[in-house]
């Protein structure tokens, strides 16, 4: 998104706790199966995409960023307010991803949801790779993002293209989304804030509008959180990742890649 359009949302992370929400909903109403909420989180969250893509960056396309991204934070107030008035408890379970223990890898133990995460994210990125690079919509994306008014006199649809990258990078977070509330098996209202916070990080670490950056940098974040967690304690496990966001902003404000 910030690549193509040049704008943050800030409603990027609502709306995949909006998607989390919708399916919760669901299990909690009709003890829907992994499967159906899998799907219901991911038209949720692409309908909440397309909400927030037409109220907030639709009428900013040609103008303002800083309107753009304020409005995106006002509907990140409404999609939160909304998740909290349809389901008003802090906490939610959510069926587990998988029901077995780890696997022991003599004296290593692996979660198993947390090898399927791994799977499905290398196909999640294998798949956007060449949407982009095998695809004449990914030839229409790469050439917005290189020369818009170029692209636009080319006969590229502009406003077309927008609409779609808005659904192709709400569906990754939906299958983001839902294979972090099946894991940890618990949605809160903190999802949205959370998501946004840790995707900004990654994506700040590994250089604003880069793909191959934005994954290395949600990579480097992992690494990080997790063996500052193991040094140090659950205590200082952010806040190691936001000194480290304060460092590179200062040395490196482009981000490493």
């Amino acid at each position: 998104i910030f690549g193509v359009l040049r704008r943050v949302n800030l409603s990027y992370g609502p709306a995949i706790m909006f998607g989390c929400y919708a399916a919760t909903w669901f299990h909690v109403h009709f003890q829907a199966g992994l499967l159906l909420l899998a799907v219901i989180t991911i038209a949720a969250t692409v309908l909440a995409g397309a909400y927030v893509e037409r109220l907030c960056f639709a009428p900013h396309r040609d103008g303002s960023a800083i309107a753009a991204m304020v409005a995106s934070f006002a509907i990140w107030m409404q999609l939160e307010e909304l998740a909290i008035l349809a389901m008003p408890k802090h906490l939610y379970p959510f069926p587990a991803l998988y029901e077995g223990g780890p696997l022991a890898l003599g004296p290593f133990s692996l979660r198993v949801e947390a090898l399927l995460m791994l799977l499905v994210t290398v196909a999640a990125c294998v798949a956007l790779h060449r949407l982009l690079y095998r695809s004449r919509f990914g030839l229409a994306v790469r050439a917005v993002i290189e020369q818009p008014v170029a692209a636009q006199l080319a006969g590229i649809d502009l406003p077309g293209v927008f609409v779609r990258i808005f659904a192709v990078a709400s569906l990754l977070g939906a299958v983001a989304g839902y294979l972090i509330v099946s894991s940890s098996e618990q949605v809160t209202p903190m999802l949205g804030m959370w998501s946004t916070l840790k995707g900004m990080l990654a994506m700040m670490l590994g250089g604003l509008g880069s793909l191959p950056g934005a994954v290395l940098g949600g990579l480097a974040l992992g690494l990080i959180e997790a063996h500052s967690q193991w040094f140090f304690g659950p205590q200082v496990r952010d806040l190691t990742a936001y000194l480290l966001l304060f460092i590179l902003l200062a040395l490196r404000p482009s981000g490493l890649w």
